[in-house]
């Protein structure tokens, strides 16, 4: 009888041994939540009195398109002589690819010298760590605990599809419009334009942008 008991008593210890990862989670709000990281990319460029040269605003619009620039993009400007040039010609060159310019300029190492600017690409992505989570035993599930892979599939496609990783942190800031307001600018803008058998041809812009706060 003693050696059946520890015989028991061993199986009984293996089997709660493998229940290791066993779901604790009751509620219905997921463990694994999406996460927004940002990563920087600087170039500095020369600049003169009359602000970027030709050559160099052609080096930054290359740099730009090796940069493959995209809506939620955050590009900024660093000039310790705030020249009013050199903004205006990186704001043009910005605009080619469908950007403005940032009033949020971000701390880069190392100091910008006197006669050169540093342009900024701050670049979010968005992801959910430890997904996915396939420790939990569910047949083992004595707590009646969601899965330990709850909310997975949800939260990491929200984050490969969300267009600016911003957005999940805070929404559009600064610009007190909603979805609606927003989309329907398009829709306005075309029940406003002439019917082509009117002399209309063309729909006004909505007014919208994109890039930058």
């Amino acid at each position: 009888m003693t050696q059946l008991f520890k015989l028991s008593a061993l199986g009984l210890t293996l089997a709660l041994t493998a229940c290791g990862g066993i779901p604790t989670n009751r509620t219905l709000s997921s463990v694994h939540q999406p996460v927004v990281s940002h990563e920087d990319f600087a170039l500095d460029l020369i600049t003169g009195p009359g602000g970027l040269s030709a050559g160099e605003a052609k080096r930054l619009d290359g740099w730009f398109t090796a940069m493959d620039l995209k809506y939620g993009d955050r590009v900024a400007l660093d000039d310790p002589l705030k020249s009013e040039a050199t903004m205006a010609t990186v704001g043009s060159v910005l605009s080619r690819h469908g950007l403005q310019l940032s009033r949020e300029v971000p701390l880069s190492e190392g100091i910008v010298a006197a006669g050169t600017a540093r342009v900024t690409i701050t670049r979010g992505a968005a992801s959910v760590p430890g997904c996915p989570d396939w420790q939990g035993q569910n047949e083992n599930n004595f707590h009646n605990a969601t899965s330990n892979n709850f909310g997975c599939a949800v939260n990491s496609n929200l984050a490969a599809m969300i267009a600016n990783p911003d957005h999940l942190l805070a929404g559009e800031r600064g610009r007190g419009q909603t979805v609606v307001m927003t989309s329907n600018k398009a829709i306005d803008a075309y029940r406003a334009a002439k019917p082509s058998g009117d002399g209309g041809n063309t729909v006004k812009k909505a007014g919208t942008q994109s890039g930058g706060n």
